[in-house]
């Protein structure tokens, strides 16, 4: 308990010699900036700031067609490889024995 309190008034100590400094460099605060100040980039003012958004309708692409994850048998047998790969074995365990 005693060295809780010895190391709480150690702080407080450290704390205020700090802002005691702080108030001594009044006239000369030193400030860090992290970033460097941003600059216009030559010709910015010609260029538009941002693209336009695109303008959706929110219906699916009529001109695509949807294409299977699986190519046909015939297409298969041609050598087209598939999008996905094969999906694992299912795994079935013996069944439980009624007590």
């Amino acid at each position: 308990m005693l060295l809780a309190a010895v190391m709480v008034a150690a702080g407080l100590v450290i704390a205020s010699l700090s802002v005691a400094q702080l108030r001594a460099s009044k006239p000369h605060p030193q400030m860090a900036q992290a970033t460097q100040p941003l600059q216009s980039t030559p010709g910015a003012e010609t260029k538009p700031s941002a693209p336009a958004e695109p303008m959706t309708t929110g219906a699916r692409p009529s001109g695509t067609p949807p294409e299977p994850a699986r190519p046909d048998t015939e297409a298969q047998k041609a050598g087209a490889p598939t999008a996905l790969p094969p999906a694992p074995a299912e795994k079935t365990a013996a069944p439980i024995k009624e007590r």
